[in-house]
């Protein structure tokens, strides 16, 4: 039986319950960047990001990151995959609805999870530089970029991707 987590200031609901132990760093990441966005708060980011009225944000690459931008232009949409670096890391039941009812965190969608990598479809607006204007997000000021990829749909069928 896993220990029942203590109320702390971080989020536990009832009934949620915490890992026993620290988790192996046996992986590195790089950020390639930083996403900015008009949420400081998580609790403020919308669920999901909307690509057709949803708010301007930007993307901040790394500059030397710039070159690997060639082939993306205005109105394509991507996927960026990003680092929920608030999230907690240890719950192995969580309570979505806040009302006791638990379920495991690989059965939900909740941001919180062993490795918050979390994903956006996202219209590009604008590309000057390493800043790309985009709309789609849904996560707070600052999130690490860890990656940026062609949205999948655009490539099936692409004979000429040499992805595809």
């Amino acid at each position: 039986m896993m220990p029942q987590a203590p109320l702390v200031w971080n989020g536990l609901r009832p009934g949620e319950i915490v890992t026993e132990s620290q988790m192996a760093q046996d992986a590195t990441v790089q950020f390639i960047g930083t996403i900015h966005t008009p949420w400081a708060d998580p609790h403020a980011c919308p669920k999901w990001g909307d690509e057709v009225d949803g708010p301007v944000c930007w993307i901040n690459l790394h500059p030397r990151w710039q070159p690997a931008l060639k082939g993306i232009l205005a109105k394509d949409r991507l996927q960026l995959l990003y680092w929920l670096h608030l999230a907690r890391r240890d719950l192995l039941q969580q309570s979505p609805r806040s009302d006791g009812e638990t379920l495991g965190t690989f059965a939900i969608r909740s941001p919180l999870r062993p490795n918050p990598i979390a994903s956006s479809h996202v219209r590009v607006i604008a590309i000057e530089g390493p800043l790309l204007s985009v709309r789609g997000l849904d996560c707070v000021n600052g999130t690490p970029l860890l990656d940026i990829k062609p949205e999948g749909a655009a490539l099936k069928g692409d004979l000429s991707c040499p992805c595809a």
